[in-house]
């Protein structure tokens, strides 16, 4: 009861703002392909009106080129978020898109191209080198706060999700091309919370 009386009088002090973050919790998800295996690389995202109203934009990404490969091979940034695709290999690089979510077209270079990639629509953008087939890479552009990339043990944690009701998103490159994330309902509370989700068709 104390506690719940000090908040609601932060609250007023301090608006809603300072109140959803005091009740602010932690959601930790393993993600599992359909046999149960843990999925790296897995994107987690939650979705809501109220999520869409308060992401940001990122500042400082980079996907870099090394050793003829992109680094990483999955990235995730919010709407509105520039990209530099600095060049450290010896060899030069020329990075392209055709994904309707963003269409670019980096011609043959080394180093860092003065000018960062503006990423303002929300879906999946797929990466490639015209000169070096094997290169791919993605980027998935959220409209949400609260989103994270797996680890090879198929976890990943979402800090300061603010209680609510969210669709839990779920998405792979090993999905089949085109194919959108996956998804279910999930409401989070004030306290930390565990989340399974098992990725449907997913090849590795």
């Amino acid at each position: 009861m104390t506690r719940r009386w000090h908040t609601q009088a932060a609250c007023g002090l301090l608006g809603w703002a300072a109140c959803t973050l005091a009740w602010a919790g932690t959601l930790q998800v393993t993600v599992t392909d359909d046999k149960g295996k843990a999925l790296a690389d897995a994107v987690v995202f939650l979705d809501s009106p109220a999520a869409k109203a308060a992401f940001k934009p990122l500042v400082g990404v980079e996907v870099e080129q090394v050793d003829k490969q992109f680094a990483p091979r999955v990235a995730v940034v919010t709407a509105g978020s520039q990209v530099s695709f600095p060049n450290r290999d010896k060899v030069r690089h020329h990075v392209y898109s055709f994904s309707p979510a963003k269409t670019f077209d980096l011609k043959l270079y080394t180093g860092t191209p003065a000018n960062p990639v503006l990423f303002d629509k929300p879906g999946v953008v797929v990466l490639g080198c015209n000169i070096h087939d094997l290169m791919a890479s993605w980027i998935l552009v959220l409209e949400t706060p609260y989103f994270g990339k797996t680890a090879a043990s198929g976890q990943v944690a979402l800090p300061d999700v603010a209680p609510g009701t969210y669709q839990m998103k779920v998405w792979h490159p090993g999905l089949p091309v085109g194919n959108p994330a996956q998804e279910r309902a999930i409401t989070v509370g004030a306290a930390n919370a565990t989340a399974t989700f098992s990725l449907k068709g997913v090849a590795q």
